[in-house]
């Protein structure tokens, strides 16, 4: 009998050293590599979006802006120079900030960060791009027209003002009307995300 129960005893402090040296193994296991797989299958290229016209509006943008920025740097003497620096800066912001856009929206990176309104920043962006490439081309071509890159980037610039004035026609649009079909922003998960908020607060009569 004591030998059963010194046995028993044995086996208990076993599994109880077990359980501790399990409890404090730093070797763990994880979920970290099941959230890198569902972030990577997040990413991928949206080709919808890309054939829309929002996603052909802004392709010819990135163009233009870059095509722009490249005549406006090609000019290596100019009297006076505010025109040229403000084009210069007016083209390079354009091309960079819709390009990030480009590819938030291609790879379907918003759907990552839902409390973004991300219509109304590419409306912002669209709006102000507009503007300023208004005022950059005007400028450029009230002080700087002699050489035949000035008067290129000025034509480009008064092109890719159009296309930034159009798509902020169909972004207000969009906006007004609330409609998401051709728009980034009202994504199944952040449909979902809006439904269970509303249902816990339908749920919980306090809170309303």
């Amino acid at each position: 009998m004591r030998n059963n129960e010194e046995t028993e005893g044995f086996d208990g402090e076993a599994s109880n050293t077990s359980m501790i040296s399990g409890a404090n193994s730093p070797y763990q296991p994880t979920t970290e590599p099941v959230h890198s797989r569902n972030v990577f299958r997040a990413i991928r290229c949206d080709l919808d979006y890309i054939k829309s016209h929002f996603g052909v509006l802004k392709v010819i943008e990135v163009v233009l802006a870059l095509i722009s920025f490249i005549f406006i740097e090609t000019i290596m003497m100019c009297s006076p120079c505010a025109g040229v620096y403000l084009f210069e800066f007016v083209s390079c912001s354009a091309f960079v900030v819709t390009g990030v856009l480009l590819l938030i929206f291609s790879l379907n990176l918003h759907t990552k960060v839902l409390h973004i309104n991300w219509s109304l920043t590419d409306l912002i962006n669209t709006a102000t791009s507009t503007l300023f490439f208004f005022l950059a081309s005007v400028v450029l071509a009230a002080l700087n027209h002699k050489t035949g890159a000035e008067i290129a980037a000025v034509i480009f610039g008064f092109l890719v003002m159009g296309v930034y004035g159009l798509n902020t026609f169909l972004a207000v649009r969009r906006w007004r009307l609330g409609d998401s079909r051709d728009g980034p922003l009202q994504t199944s998960e952040y449909i979902r995300a809006r439904t269970a908020s509303r249902g816990e607060v339908e749920s919980r009569p306090e809170l309303q």
